[in-house]
């Protein structure tokens, strides 16, 4: 395990995203000596709503920017004296990145760039010799398991697993990951990397599918799943995600990846089904199932048949444990969108 390490004045890019709006909270509740900085450039998937919790905390900011303006980052850098960095913000939804990839190579990969530059200009006065203050300033870079290509019906992801994207934002994570590992091996910049399986929870925004079934199951309209719903995901709750974040910020090894994932394995018919069947117990439709609604639509264009992470690394190395399982994570995560659909 890497000596901890911690700084106290935290730069998290894209904090009004799904992610990062679930990382802050937890976060700054936490570590009470910390002050967060969020920047955000406020696109279609990000919702200050989201961090209604931090708004009275005098230890949150918030920065409307983009990650791919330098001067407005050289700038937070210097106001803030910036020693941590949480690198959420990317575009990330697939579809999108099929019909638009334009979007996804700027904010991924030049965004990443300018971030780190600012970070090696603040830090360091040389190749591998930190400023004075500091020595234990770190840049954490989150990404995907998408990286890692697809799966056929076995086998795992891990930290060694060959990069293989099939998507334009698959790809454009994949280049920011080799940037990151570029500034550690050029520069000596303490980087750390995490790859995520799919995240589920609280303040998804409504495009990805979990929010998709739950909001069409209560519109009473058709739930769509691609193909025939044999696509398979390894789902992780957003605050299992949180606490694995923190641990590898905190005590994981500069320059290593660790992959974070949540040992729930499950087709998306599998995923539309269980959650109608909650919806059935939970708010039942005046006749007949949710289920009923599911329908089958044409499958997305490459899409990746399966994904699944071997986390043992993370456990192994930092202890990290998922107290979700996604029977308890899903019913969390319903609660949650029936408060905000105002359905008791």
């Amino acid at each position: 395990m890497g000596s901890s390490t911690l700084g106290n004045r935290i730069l998290v890019t894209g904090g009004a995203g799904f992610i990062g709006s679930n990382f802050i909270p937890y976060f700054l509740g936490k570590n009470p000596l910390v002050e967060v900085v969020n920047l955000d450039k406020l696109t279609y998937a990000g919702n200050l709503d989201n961090l209604s919790e931090t708004k009275n905390n005098n230890r949150y900011r918030f920065v409307k920017g983009d990650i791919c303006d330098p001067a407005l980052i050289q700038e937070i850098f210097e106001k803030h004296n910036i020693d941590t960095v949480v690198h959420f913000a990317a575009e990330s939804h697939v579809d999108n990145s099929i019909e638009n990839p334009d979007s996804f190579i700027k904010t991924n990969i030049e965004g990443t760039f300018v971030l780190l530059e600012a970070a090696k200009e603040h830090w360091l006065k040389a190749p591998n010799q930190p400023k004075g203050g500091f020595e234990k300033a770190r840049f954490h870079h989150i990404s995907t398991d998408e990286v890692y290509g697809s799966l056929g019906s076995t086998g795992f992801f891990n930290e060694e697993t060959p990069y293989a994207p099939n998507s334009p934002y698959s790809a454009s994570k994949a280049s920011s990951d080799f940037l990151v590992r570029s500034y550690f091996h050029t520069y000596g910049l303490n980087v750390v990397t995490s790859n995520c399986s799919n995240n589920y929870g609280p303040k998804q925004h409504d495009e990805k599918l979990i929010p998709t079934i739950i909001r069409k199951a209560l519109g009473g309209a058709d739930i769509p799943i691609y193909g025939d719903g044999s696509n398979i995901r390894d789902w992780l709750y957003v605050l299992d995600h949180c606490s694995g974040i923190e641990l590898v910020l905190r005590n994981g090894k500069a320059g290593e990846t660790y992959a974070i994932g949540g040992n729930n394995e499950y087709d998306n018919l599998h995923i539309a089904k269980k959650i109608c069947s909650l919806l059935d117990g939970i708010h039942p439709k005046k006749n007949g199932s949710y289920q009923e609604q599911i329908v089958f639509v044409k499958d997305r264009l490459g899409h990746d048949f399966r994904y699944a992470i071997d986390a043992s690394k993370i456990q192994k190395e930092l202890g990290w444990r998922a107290k979700e399982d996604f029977e308890s994570g899903i019913r969390k995560t319903l609660e949650w969108y029936l408060t905000k659909h105002q359905i008791a």
